[in-house]
């Protein structure tokens, strides 16, 4: 896909659709004036005998209008002026979008004004159409064995102003980036169980580092990972067929021996809560329990792909969780990597058992930050819906520092509270811990679970349970939260706008 910036003429502008903005309650703005009177002003006289679509999520096509260099015109409501923001822009554009991927329109000019807030940032107005553009063009990657429909024609957008500059064509680079991410995101979430199991993530993170020479890869097996001494790990894959892996990704593209940030994504290949079994209702959907070990792969493709200068690690713990002859189960005793025991009441609290032992692993790289990535806990839902990303940790700097990429990103998280009193709830009366702290406060007593095993590191963790996938008759991979991720690593770079 190729972006460039908008000539500041529509009439004369080369292409083979071009949409616009129209709100109900404002005149066309400039640049679709200037459109209008080479058309000798139909739009406006559209607009007047109330022709044009200006509610909000409504649109247009219009087809071969005299004095049009364009064949074809998009006209997409953009609701009342005073109402109109980032994420009213945001589905203003998705909906040009999918109008003009029903045509075959290679060459698109997209000039639908932002509002002033992302006007003045033309950095993240071309990340916002270069992710936009690719999320409109994303197919899942079903596996139905029918002929596929033919693929979009799109292959040019043109977007923002020629003044703009270096920040926007960097915007349009780093949005097709982030996008590619996503794509890799979507792909392995989508993917069921038996094809993504924890040796594909692994040969996945291998594939990237075949790709991109400034990754190095390595895959500990089995027998490695008990050598490490990972034994709440261990008891979460200790039930299926299917051998754990344990991922280790690293970049390292800023100065010799800087502190890294470190990634720690959950990657539950599959997850029936083994002994403490699921409900069967929507149990498909347990595939995408890996997400947060996606996110983890996704993100480290945009820093090798951007070559940003930055030192990041990735780590990736891989099970299955299924019930079995030899699966753990509740009251079971295990020892941690950092030497805790945990009482399992629950299996079906797997994450934060093979979390807690990766975020001990992330303690040899001497990291600046370390981020864990998962899909946890069905509390962080029931809390904050399906919207935004509950965000805790120890540092709240950091946690403020994702919540800040996570809104310059249109990828928002909200900062939870976790205080010393969650963490009580996990007492024991025979091990140092219980993984589970009862119904309340589910979302934050994970996460002081995972605090235990983070003492004298600065570290924030991220809930995604919400946030991560949509239900429904559209299931499917979201690609969130590598949007917000890609934006917090490109500001510790130093690379943003």
């Amino acid at each position: 896909m190729h972006f460039e910036s908008l000539p500041s003429s529509l009439s004369r502008v080369r292409a083979d659709c071009i949409a616009i903005g129209v709100h109900d309650d404002e005149p066309l703005a400039p640049l679709v004036l200037e459109l209008d009177k080479a058309l000798g002003g139909k739009l406006k006289a559209l607009k007047a005998r109330g022709d044009l679509p200006t509610r909000a999520g409504e649109s247009l096509l219009l087809l071969d209008l005299p004095g049009a260099r364009a064949p074809r015109i998009v006209v997409v409501g953009l609701g009342a002026a005073a109402n109109f923001n980032r994420r009213s822009w945001r589905k203003a554009v998705s909906s040009a979008l999918g109008v003009v991927l029903r045509t075959r329109s290679a060459r698109l000019a997209l000039a639908i004004e932002p509002p002033a807030e992302l006007a003045e940032r033309p950095y993240y107005l071309g990340r916002a159409i270069a992710e936009l553009t690719h999320s409109a063009l994303y197919r899942t990657n079903d596996l139905k064995t029918a002929r596929k429909p033919r693929a979009p024609a799109l292959a040019a957008v043109l977007a923002g102003s020629t003044s703009a500059g270096v920040a926007l064509r960097r915007g349009f680079d780093h949005g097709s980036a982030v996008a590619g991410g996503m794509d890799l995101l979507r792909n392995l979430g989508n993917l069921p169980g038996n094809i993504c199991t924890p040796r594909y993530l692994a040969a996945q993170a291998k594939q990237l580092g075949s790709t991109y020479r400034s990754l190095k890869v390595k895959v500990l097996d089995e027998a490695a990972i008990r050598r490490q001494g990972m034994g709440c790990l261990l008891a979460v894959s200790a039930g299926s067929a299917q051998p754990p892996r344990f991922i280790a990704m690293e970049y390292r593209g800023g100065k010799a021996g800087a502190a890294p940030v470190v990634l720690v994504g959950k990657g539950v290949t599959f997850d029936t809560g083994g002994i403490s079994l699921k409900d069967p209702g929507a149990m498909d959907e347990m595939k995408y329990d890996m997400c947060g070990a996606g996110s983890v792969l996704a993100a480290m493709q945009v820093v090798a792909e951007l070559r940003l200068p930055l030192n990041v690690v990735g780590l990736v713990a891989a099970v299955e969780n299924m019930p079995g002859s030899r699966a753990t189960r509740p009251g079971d005793i295990v020892t941690s990597a950092a030497g805790l025991s945990v009482e399992i009441l629950n299996t079906d609290a797997e994450g934060r058992l093979i979390l807690c032992d990766a975020l001990d692993y992330a303690r040899r790289y001497k990291p600046a930050a370390v981020i864990d990535i998962a899909t946890l806990t069905g509390a962080c839902v029931i809390a904050l819906g399906h919207h935004i990303t509950g965000i805790m940790g120890n540092d709240d700097a950091l946690a403020q520092e994702l919540v800040q990429a996570g809104n310059r990103a249109d990828d928002r998280g909200w900062q939870l509270p976790l205080t010393d009193e969650y963490a009580e709830q996990l007492k024991s009366n025979f091990a140092d811990m219980a993984n589970i702290g009862g119904r309340d406060g589910g979302v934050i007593t994970a996460a002081a679970f995972l605090g235990k095993f983070t003492k004298g590191l600065s570290w924030a963790h991220m809930d995604i349970a919400g946030t991560a996938w949509v239900s429904g008759a559209q299931k499917g991979g979201t690609g969130r939260p590598l949007p917000l991720l890609a934006d917090f690593l490109i500001q510790r770079a130093g690379r943003g706008g």
